[in-house]
């Protein structure tokens, strides 16, 4: 009896020391404010904006933090700890008592925050977004809407700079004269810059090709230079951030310099940071100085939050993967931090944690293709990747410990060209489809570009593709919320297959792509080579030095990417078809080609098309368009909002659809010129 007491005891010191290691230690509320004027959502009433600064401490000692690299090369505090501060906004009802449990964490995109979808709002999400990369610079994208940074400290080798090789990609879609270092297409001036240890470009090569695999062809050093020429004309002024060259950027190479950096952030941080700071919204009603937690009733002992879901859209869809694969989703004390997770428009994993690392790094076929994050393995669960020899899977570390969320991967068609969505589903061969693990739902947006938008693409020269997804989304999102509430089981998955033979090689055979007039298909897409980034470097969980760049290509082409077939009309089968793809107007792709000046013949980043059918069968005769005209198809107006309607109707019986999204649906047809 006296054993069992002093056993309970140990382990009541234990827990209370586990509980002491939450590490947010200090919470800043710098404002709050009322939310959208005071306007009610729903039941949930009225919300609140809170804004601030979280003030956090990583233990360099615990087991879950030594994999962030550099981490023993920050600085630490007196008490052995090494320090982040977070910025953070959080939308809270005004009554707390009327949220239903439920912390929704959005990672912002760049620093960018995706706004809150009011349908969410209205059944009492409490929305939390925090920045995780420090290499944002703090600045508005949108007049009135900060970038959301992190602070993160610099390593150092006692003391001293630490350098290192690194290697910095330009391209550009208008020419320019200067360009930031960290100018990759998709960070821009919007990303702190590496500096260089010199001015002096002696011994180094600045080289430029049209597409990925040409020869490289130097410039000579005379027509470049460390220095900005914005204001001056060339060489401008000196800068050890910023290059400029002579006869500026063309936007139809591809620039690429390999030079010696120096003081690399501690980036990986960034994952302790979203880790701590849902653990302490869940789990801590105060910090280290008895400021209490934002979510805490005055009076109350208790939280109310009951679940946590985090999404991360685009870049930050890789973060999530590469968040639970190296073992974030359990906090300091051991427990579980999310019980949901949205992996929304991409595949890959993300260089967040690698010494002079990049997370901004696109890792497309034109694009960034060189660049770490895109190797094996690529599925979610647990597999031997023949062409890598890797074994592992995004759920190695979270399985184990029986603290893996409940997840939905949804995707835009884009990332089956681009992004290589069908190795998580596939053997690496393309030979057959891979068993999903039970906790993983996996949806296809078919017909949609990775960020639906209207507007004439300069490289391309097509319009984009307006095919909306959020809609869909936006009931999986609550399927989701259901799913770690209620444990009620969310729609099957629906995305292409080997089996089904609706994931095909990309060739315009096997694919089914019609001949439009106007339209070139090359059966392009962005394969994945087998890199050597050097020996202190590790594939397998994206994190260490890359010593070797440009990298080693061992083997190029070796993997076997698939992408979904089309019907008739140039639109895919697999995945779920909205009122779009089931009613069209036209074709909607995930894709597009560069046209001449832009690298021509390549992807063009991740932008679709929209090509218009003919009004009439005349008009398509004369065309000699294959795909039948609005007229063929529906004959009249009345016709073509009926069809919708029944579209829309069928996608809320088949839970992808909400009812107030179905009449928005019907409504637009309703109000359109079609066949009017």
């Amino acid at each position: 009896m006296k054993f069992a007491l002093s056993l309970r005891f140990v382990l009541l010191l234990l827990g209370l020391t586990l509980t002491a290691q939450a590490r947010i230690v200090k919470l800043v509320i710098t404002k709050t404010e009322a939310y959208a004027s005071g306007r009610a959502f729903g039941n949930a009433g009225a919300y609140e904006r809170v804004t601030g600064q979280a003030y956090g401490e990583v233990d360099p000692k615990l087991a879950q933090n030594k994999i962030i690299q550099d981490l023993q090369l920050a600085p630490k505090n007196e008490r052995g700890m090494i320090e982040y501060v977070s910025e953070f906004a959080l939308l809270r009802p005004k009554d707390i008592g009327k949220s239903n449990g439920l912390l929704f964490l959005s990672l912002p995109n760049r620093g960018n925050v995706f706004p809150a979808d009011t349908a969410l709002l209205k059944r009492g999400y409490v929305y939390v977004w925090c920045g995780w990369q420090g290499d944002v610079l703090a600045g508005e994208t949108v007049p009135g809407s900060p970038r959301l940074t992190i602070k993160v400290p610099v390593a150092t080798n006692n003391g001293k700079e630490i350098t290192g090789l690194l290697r910095a990609e330009f391209q550009v879609t208008v020419p320019a004269k200067t360009q930031s270092l960290s100018s990759g297409p998709f960070s821009g001036i919007t990303h702190h810059s590496y500096e260089t240890i010199s001015l002096d470009n002696t011994g180094l090569v600045l080289t430029k090709r049209v597409h990925e695999a040409d020869a490289r062809m130097p410039i000579p050093n005379s027509d470049w230079a460390f220095s900005d020429c914005t204001t001056q004309p060339f060489p401008g002024t000196a800068s050890n951030t910023k290059l400029s060259l002579k006869e500026g950027f063309d936007p139809n190479y591809i620039y690429e310099l390999v030079y010696t950096a120096k003081n690399p952030l501690v980036l990986g941080l960034g994952f302790a940071a979203v880790r701590d700071m849902a653990s302490f919204l869940r789990q801590s009603t105060t910090d280290d100085a008895r400021n209490p937690n934002p979510l805490l009733v005055a009076g109350a002992t208790t939280l109310p939050i009951r679940a946590a879901i985090m999404q991360g859209v685009s870049q930050c869809s890789n973060f999530t993967r590469t968040f639970l694969q190296l073992g974030f989703n359990q906090d300091e004390p051991g427990q579980r931090v999310f019980d949901g997770i949205n992996a929304h428009i991409a595949t890959r994993r993300i260089s967040l944690n690698i010494r002079f690392g990049r997370p901004g790094g696109g890792g497309l076929q034109h694009e960034d293709h060189l660049y770490p994050s895109n190797e094996a393995p690529f599925t979610w669960n647990v597999t031997r990747d023949p062409v890598s020899g890797i074994t592992g899977g995004i759920l190695e570390a979270c399985s184990p410990m029986g603290n893996c969320p409940k997840i939905m991967q949804t995707l835009s068609s884009s990332e089956y060209r681009q992004i290589r969505a069908s190795l998580p589903t596939t053997d690496s061969h393309g030979k057959q489809d891979l068993v999903i693990p039970d906790n993983v739902r996996i949806y296809l947006f078919a017909g949609t570009q990775h960020s639906p938008g209207s507007i004439l693409d300069p490289v391309s020269g097509f319009m984009t593709n307006p095919n909306q997804n959020q809609p869909n989304l936006r009931a999986l999102l609550i399927a989701l919320e259901q799913w770690v509430l209620q444990d009620k089981l969310p729609p099957a998955s629906i995305y292409p297959t080997i089996k089904a033979k609706t994931l095909v090689r990309p060739d315009q055979n096997s694919i089914g792509w019609p001949s439009i007039p106007g339209v070139v298909y090359n059966g392009q897409f962005n394969n994945v080579p087998l890199l050597d980034f050097g020996p202190a470097y590790n594939s397998h969980h994206i994190t260490g030095i890359v010593l070797q760049e440009p990298p080693k290509v061992i083997k190029a082409n070796v993997y076997t990417v698939l992408v979904p077939k089309v019907d008739q009309d140039g639109n895919e089968l697999g995945g779920i078809r909205n009122t779009t793809m089931r009613v069209p107007l036209g074709t909607y792709t995930g894709w597009s080609l560069r046209r001449a000046g832009y690298g021509e013949g390549d992807l063009a980043s991740l932008n679709g098309m929209f090509i218009p059918f003919k009004k009439t069968k005349a008009e398509r005769i004369v065309a000699n368009d294959p795909r039948l005209s609005l007229e063929e198809r529906y004959g009249t107006h009345a016709a073509y909002v009926a069809a919708v309607q029944k579209a829309a109707n069928d996608l809320v019986k088949e839970g992808l659809l909400l009812p107030e999204d179905a009449q928005h649906e019907i409504q637009k047809a309703q109000n359109s010129t079609v066949l009017n």
